[in-house]
């Protein structure tokens, strides 16, 4: 059974985070997706209420929390500003948690402390041009030479990737070949921001997400010590695997809260809007709409739920992950298109925060595994 009556803990920290993307995020939203710029302020600031560290032991430097309470964060940075809830997802999801999870001590020590102050930020890059949902179709290759890795190749769509507190890129290169199955082996190797021939290119010029930053990147002999390479040679596609499925669940929750907020939005807008002599909310053709749009904030959250309750209790939870990135990333598109035709003319105007929605909810349909590679699992753990 899911209860969604969060205990004290939790909802201490909904209730902080809360007024904390309404007081601080909400404000300077819109000029930064005007400006395309990183809000680094919000960052530090998230950095010090301790959002970054929420998953992450204190040993570490972390808040000793769990991942459930990382996606009750998002969701509630969601509602308001999805560039600042990726920076956090992305900045915890995929970049400390790889070596979190698979870092040996040393690695640990070094890296984490920073990343979970968010002081520092770090890159997942998995992604490449050709390669995209087929992520066992990596061309980047690294190869030992005189006790260094030297990486060779090219990745793209790679949040984070490039600020100026970015410290460091996982990366996913080809390592070997199997010669017992003759695949590739890949493994991840970690590359620390400055290296020699690592090159964050160009900023994208994206649809949404004006605040986040988002690279390709290249690697032309890019050489990092052979101890970089991080956990066991040859199980980095199974460690990308893992991340992106609890990543999944993360995904969820800020697509709720992108969800959750183009409904109060919504009802705000249909309760003040006056038409015919009355508010638009009123009339039926609207009011269905916005029930509409509650009916899939509630079944993302309980899907984002399920599956965190699942993760949390050390079951398998990847179909109930894709269960609840692919139900919350469609609630969060459709509630952003129905609240966009609610307000009309306003609706396609940037400054609103429907607006900054409806440009930012699509890629959540893409990102962190599409929409068609939920439905391949679903139907796969269905026997089809």
């Amino acid at each position: 059974m899911i209860d969604l009556e969060l205990d004290e803990l939790y909802q201490d920290l909904v209730d902080v985070v809360r007024e904390f993307a309404q007081q601080v995020v909400a404000p300077v939203s819109a000029k930064h997706d005007a400006e395309h710029s990183f809000p680094y302020d919000v960052v530090a600031q998230m950095g010090e209420l301790g959002l970054f560290g929420l998953p992450i032991s204190e040993e570490y430097g972390g808040s000793g929390g769990d991942y459930f309470a990382l996606a009750l964060a998002l969701e509630e940075l969601g509602r308001v500003d999805q560039s600042v809830a990726i920076t956090l997802e992305a900045g915890v999801s995929l970049g400390a948690m790889p070596i979190y999870r698979f870092g040996n001590e040393e690695q640990k020590q070094l890296w984490l402390p920073d990343l979970a102050a968010g002081k520092k930020l770090a890159g997942f890059g998995l992604t490449e041009p050709g390669a995209g949902s087929d992520a066992s179709a990596s061309r980047t290759r690294a190869k030992i030479e005189d006790g260094q890795w030297v990486i060779d190749g090219s990745k793209e769509f790679i949040t984070n990737s490039g600020t100026d507190i970015t410290s460091l890129v996982t990366v996913s290169a080809v390592t070997g070949v199997d010669e017992s199955t003759g695949k590739k082996e890949i493994s991840t190797i970690i590359v620390p921001t400055g290296t020699e021939g690592f090159t964050a290119e160009p900023a994208y010029n994206k649809v949404g997400w004006h605040a986040s930053d988002t690279h390709p990147l290249s690697f032309n002999g890019a050489r990092v010590p052979e101890e970089n390479l991080l956990g066991e040679r040859g199980r980095g596609y199974a460690y990308f695997l893992e991340i992106l499925d609890e990543g999944r669940i993360a995904i969820a929750a800020l697509a709720t809260g992108a969800a959750q907020g183009c409904l109060d939005e919504a009802v705000t807008y249909a309760k003040t809007r006056q038409s015919f002599g009355a508010a638009i909310g009123k009339n039926q053709a609207i009011s269905f709409m916005i029930a509409r749009m509650a009916s899939r904030v509630h079944t993302s959250r309980l899907a984002y739920y399920a599956a965190a309750a699942k993760m949390l209790a050390g079951k398998d939870f990847k179909i109930e992950a894709a269960h609840a990135k692919l139900v919350a990333s469609e609630a969060a598109m459709d509630n952003a298109r129905d609240a966009t035709q609610i307000f009309g003319g306003y609706g396609f105007i940037n400054d609103s925060l429907v607006a900054r929605h409806y440009r930012d909810s699509k890629i959540l349909e893409i990102g962190e595994g599409t929409t068609q590679v939920q439905l391949m699992l679903i139907a796969r753990s269905l026997g089809l």
